[in-house]
């Protein structure tokens, strides 16, 4: 019997640049974060591919076409396939929030554009075969709770706009459930947001290390859903918190990364607190990562979905020390393997 082949295992390259910059790390350069993908290997298994960061220093997000066909023969000459991109719609990257001014919410909508110019590019050039472009509400949750309401207003009717404009090239949005981002902080609201903006190409980027927070009730309390004194080590309490997550934002679900959590939060440079991405055979890790991504990957009767062609590992905001390591990324895909072995199909190719 063959072993599994999907869903496809990738890598992310924007633990290169995300928490990295003048106020603490050097980032680590395209090139590089390739190689480390490429070379990584598990008795045979190799990752299938890597998503992008589509934006400076990787992948200008106005690049043309010969820098994208450059980048294409770069990652298929590595045996790797592109999948989803991050669009860079924050301000510092030319971006703006989802919430503000009409001149920010446009600034919003055309980084969204761009990547999703660059994402059509991709298909049509052979190298991306499945994948998304990930959007957030490029604002803060102590902005967002000056005026809920109104605010929840804008940030709807923003990716709304942004879904109009992604259908034209054929691409959906996924909105990041992170708990430093305004609107999309709490499991409830992120939701409610989801519904509201009513269109078919959008959906949830599920991280488990980011959605683990959600169960904490981080900076949404009133969403919390772990009893307040909780207890890590019980785990019968912990799989019902994650069904009951879960069984809200699955069906939205369009883009999952596989990662661990401490139960803490972590920031650097200039990326505010967030859920903790730890190393995948970290001591202190509270997910048991091959069987808790079934929650995402199976549905409440315990069946495949099949409904993500690849998955990615995110570990955001690792020392650098760290991402040069080999072992890592073996270590990495040793995990992702588990996953796919454990929730994955085999398709003829």
């Amino acid at each position: 019997m063959p072993k599994n082949n999907f869903p496809k295992l990738h890598n992310a390259s924007w633990p290169g640049v995300v928490g990295k910059g003048p106020d603490s790390e050097p980032a680590i350069d395209i090139d590089t974060l390739i190689d480390l993908t490429a070379d990584a290997e598990v008795d045979g298994v190799k990752f299938d591919g890597i998503d992008l960061f589509a934006a400076d220093p990787h992948l200008d997000i106005d690049a043309d076409d010969d820098v994208l066909k450059r980048m294409a023969d770069k990652v298929a000459a590595k045996n790797l396939k592109i999948g989803s991109l991050v669009a860079p719609i924050w301000a510092p990257v030319g971006g703006g929030s989802a919430m503000g001014s009409a001149e920010e919410r446009q600034k919003f909508v055309t980084q969204v554009r761009k990547a999703c110019e660059i994402g059509q590019k991709f298909r049509e050039l052979g190298i991306r075969p499945s994948g998304v472009v990930r959007i957030d509400s490029s604002v803060d949750p102590i902005t967002w709770e000056a005026d809920p309401v109104e605010n929840n207003k804008l940030i709807v009717q923003t990716f709304r706009e942004a879904c109009d404009v992604a259908a034209d090239y054929g691409e959906s949005l996924a909105a990041e459930g992170e708990i430093c981002w305004g609107g999309m902080h709490g499991w409830k609201t992120m939701v409610e947001n989801l519904e509201a903006v009513d269109r078919p190409n959008i959906g949830f980027q599920a991280d488990m290390a980011h959605t683990l927070l959600y169960l904490l009730g981080y900076n949404k309390p009133d969403e919390r859903i772990l009893p307040q004194d909780f207890d890590w080590n019980d785990r019968e309490t912990l799989t019902k918190g994650l069904e009951k997550l879960t069984a809200a934002l699955r069906p939205w679900t369009i883009d999952f990364h596989v990662a661990q959590n401490d139960g803490t939060v972590f920031g650097s440079g200039s990326h505010d607190k967030t859920g903790r991405h730890c190393l995948a055979d970290d001591p202190n890790g509270k997910l048991d990562i091959a069987v808790d991504a079934g929650h995402w990957l199976r549905d409440e009767n315990g069946n495949l979905t099949k409904k993500l062609r690849h998955i990615c590992w995110d570990g955001c905001m690792f020392p650098n020390e760290v991402m040069m390591k080999p072992k890592t990324w073996n270590d990495i895909l040793a995990a992702m393997i588990a996953v796919r072995e454990k929730h994955g199909w085999y398709e003829e190719e």
